[in-house]
């Protein structure tokens, strides 16, 4: 994996860049849809290709312990399996483990857990979860690490830190010359000098990329915005940095003005199946009874499939008749929506104006709240 830094921005840390993988190229700042068991929900890969989406999110936690790794190595890898031609990340599942495991028991050996499907109990260390992504043939992987709550105390900070910063020195050995792309993952809580010790570790070990872990936990935004500026400080700037679990609009651009390339959340297709939509004049909800008579687009800016094709009120009488359909239009328009908005970032970078584009786009978008 290589990644080519093509512009930068005159007055933030906005940038325009390339990442070259195995499967093709991505263009950054991307926002990555979540298709955490090998599926981006409501919408096909097919679908995903039309929008203009170059790499999607998998997750190990989820096709370890279904439909297991055996399973899709005898497929032919995840690419086969899911038939995605195009770029894949794999999340390593530290998260996954923290955030939903019954049982998360972890030692500087690896973590013990135990399944939220069945309850049976799995150890990991951190070459496992390494072997797993190169056996499925993915594009990006990222290290395990252990993520800890909000709030957590400097101790538990710490700990957490020095046994993340264990697991990324054995994962960097045990990939050595492979041509995939391998992130380290910056944690340390809320903490400066504990983000601060780990970017200097992990530059150190001289990874392909970066990515921000253990923030969107619970955290006040103020608080993670100014742990995300601190630590943009520190990481190298000729490798992509990483924001996990951030995907509203307003935050993207903000965090992209802070030197962040890459983004995921599930939230975008989450909202989407429950009438959440994002439009150039903010979030809606469809399924307000302001809407059950309205027969304009979701977006009258928007040109995707589904604003070219279908009505508010039809869109509002799907969801509320729990069709599917609605489901899966909705979600296309908002993986849309956040796939148009940063072709328009990076052309803004590219011309010397993206802090006049997000401006205008903030003022439009939050002018109703």
């Amino acid at each position: 994996m290589k990644f080519k830094l093509l512009s930068k921005d005159k007055f933030s840390q906005a940038r325009w860049g390339r990442i070259f993988t195995l499967h093709g190229s991505v263009d950054t700042p991307v926002f990555i849809p979540v298709g955490t068991q090998g599926t981006v929900k409501a919408i096909s890969p097919e679908e995903l290709e039309e929008i203009g989406i170059e790499i999607i999110l998998c997750n190990i936690y989820h096709l370890y312990l279904r439909p297991g790794e055996k399973i899709i190595q005898k497929m032919g890898g995840l690419h086969k399996f899911i038939n995605w031609e195009r770029s894949i990340i794999t999340d390593s599942g530290g998260y996954q483990i923290f955030s939903i495991s019954p049982l998360q028991q972890p030692t500087d050996e690896g973590v013990k857990f135990k399944s939220h499907i069945d309850g049976s109990e799995h150890f990991l260390t951190p070459e496992e979860v390494l072997k797993m992504q190169l056996s499925l043939g993915v594009d990006i992987m990222l290290v395990l690490d252990e993520c800890i709550p909000y709030p957590a105390t400097y101790h538990q900070a710490e700990v957490a830190l020095k046994r993340t910063l264990k697991w990324a020195r054995r994962s960097k050995l045990f990939r050595e010359n492979d041509e995939r792309g391998l992130f380290g993952i910056v944690q340390g809580g809320t903490f400066k000098d504990l983000r601060k010790k780990s970017v200097e570790e992990l530059v150190q070990l001289n990874f392909d990329g970066y990515a921000l872990g253990g923030l969107s936990v619970g955290e006040p935004l103020s608080l993670r915005e100014e742990i995300i500026e601190w630590t943009s400080n520190y990481l190298p700037t000729t490798r992509p940095r990483y924001l996990m679990g951030v995907g509203t609009p307003e935050e993207i651009l903000r965090d992209i003005s802070l030197g962040v390339d890459i983004f995921d959340c599930a939230l975008p297709t989450r909202i989407a199946r429950n009438g959440g939509v994002f439009t150039s004049r903010g979030k809606k909800n469809l399924r307000n009874a302001i809407y059950k008579e309205d027969p304009r687009p979701l977006d009258p800016e928007c040109k995707c499939y589904t604003c070219r094709n279908y009505s508010r009120a039809y869109l509002r009488h799907l969801l509320w008749a729990k069709e599917i359909l609605g489901m899966r239009l909705t979600t296309y328009h908002n993986l849309y929506f956040l796939a148009n908005l940063m072709r328009k970032v990076r052309k803004s970078i590219k011309e010397g104006k993206f802090e006049e584009f997000k401006k205008d786009f903030l003022e439009k978008y939050e002018g109703d709240r």
